[in-house]
């Protein structure tokens, strides 16, 4: 029976791409469980591991629900147990780190039940206090299982900070096909900006020179196909497909750990989900972070098919200036994002240089991109088709809110994309993207 690509890359068979194939990828995760049920082994899942007791299980009302009763029970007939439960939907913040640090001074080790935030609160966690960490998994909702970064407010800002990434994951498949829908939809979403997030990273590469590789593409290259095409299956309770999609998740989060950031996985949609959450309007009830990856895909989809198939770009200096971003974002926040955005603010030499550059090799650029790219028409047909958000107005955002995000998103971090690109040659109109 051929081996499974997760199954290789733990076993450091599966070539690198980027070296021809004459090294194998690497990754620090030891262990990936896959299956239909996992009942009756959590015990022996995590013994395997060697982990230090006491085991801090980590979970929220939901999740303990869902799976973290079960766990805790499992866990404690082979070693003593810290039961920690956060709030309702907790936040990655750092008010939560200073919580859980404390929390789990006693732990040997930590054991994430949950996905999104629990599981970033626990690997950052798990950094800062040189404790290994493992993770059970109650929703196919995002990509960062098994990534080395952890995306964590900090003063207002996003931020992806270093995080251990944890020694097994954990996937019972009756258990995220019976999570919340949303959440399903979300991972769908989370998945989904695969093209845009390359297509942003190969056009940094391509006009800046910035690093970039295929490798995190290929290892999702065997399953997008199917994803794409079947997604109401995923909402019919067919463990295949959730299989699929949870490969998905958790083959994209190892593309960020062998890039050693989250590149391959977060460009310009990302950008724009994080201005929502930076500074959301006032009165809003947040939506998941996938689903708004899914309409903020959308948008940046359309806006590189836009600069894509339009005349070549004209680039000018950048006129953002810091005074700009602390009136938009306020003091502190603006300040952090003017450190981040002014190694990409060009100016009137290096826009000449970019427009030399955009001279020869416009047409190259444009076919490679082209090349990685799924189009708009085929994303929104998928995610309506799975019930998921396209549009703004489908996670309650007010569209004059959604336009200004759009404009402003490429502000927050040093990560040139086709926002920039759009902005720089005085084409990014958000009206047209939504």
């Amino acid at each position: 029976m051929t081996k499974s690509i997760i199954s290789r890359l733990l076993e450091g068979t599966l070539p690198d791409p980027d070296q021809n194939g004459r090294v194998p990828l690497s990754v620090p995760t030891k262990q990936v469980i896959i299956a239909d049920s996992l009942a009756d082994q959590e015990a022996m899942l995590v013994e395997q591991l060697a982990l230090d007791p006491p085991y801090a299980v980590i979970s929220d009302p939901l999740t303990f629900a869902a799976l973290g009763r079960r766990v805790e029970h499992a866990l404690s007939s082979v070693g003593p147990v810290i039961s920690i439960r956060l709030g309702d939907r907790p936040h990655a913040d750092m008010n939560t780190v200073n919580l859980l640090m404390a929390k789990t001074a006693n732990a040997g080790s930590l054991i994430a039940v949950g996905s999104g935030t629990i599981n970033d609160l626990c690997k950052y966690v798990a950094s800062k206090t040189a404790k290994h960490n493992a993770v059970f998994a109650t929703a196919p909702s995002m990509n960062g299982y098994t990534s080395v970064s952890a995306a964590i407010s900090e003063h207002g800002l996003k931020k992806s900070l270093p995080a251990t990434a944890p020694r097994a994951v954990f996937m019972d498949l009756n258990v995220l096909a019976h999570a919340p829908v949303r959440l399903i939809r979300s991972g769908l979403g989370d998945s989904i900006c695969r093209s845009t997030a390359q297509a942003d990273w190969l056009l940094s590469h391509l006009l800046l020179g910035s690093a970039y590789r295929q490798a995190p593409f290929a290892l999702l290259a065997e399953d997008e196909k199917a994803l794409l095409a079947e997604p109401e299956a995923l909402l019919a309770g067919d463990l295949e497909a959730m299989a699929r999609l949870a490969r998905t998740l958790i083959l994209s989060g190892f593309g960020m750990t062998i890039c050693g950031g989250s590149f391959p996985a977060s460009q310009g949609e990302h950008l724009i989900s994080h201005h929502i959450e930076m500074k959301p309007p006032t009165g809003w009830v947040a939506s998941f972070h996938g689903e708004q990856i899914a309409v903020t895909t959308c948008v940046m989809a359309r806006l590189q098919e836009q600069m894509l198939n339009g005349s070549q770009p004209r680039l000018e200096p950048s006129t953002v200036t810091e005074q700009a971003m602390i009136e938009h974002f306020g003091k502190e926040t603006g300040s952090a994002c003017w450190k981040e955005f002014q190694p990409k603010r060009i100016n009137a030499a290096q826009a000449e240089e970019l427009n030399d550059r955009l001279d020869r090799l416009w047409p190259e650029i444009c076919a490679q991109i082209h090349s990685v790219t799924v189009p708009p028409a085929q994303l929104v047909s998928t995610l309506q088709r799975a019930g998921a958000p396209t549009t703004f107005s489908d996670i309650d955002l007010p569209k004059n809110y959604f336009l200004s995000a759009v404009t402003r998103a490429r502000e927050i971090r040093n990560r040139y994309t086709f926002l920039d690109l759009g902005a720089d040659a005085g084409r990014l109109d958000a009206s047209r993207l939504v």
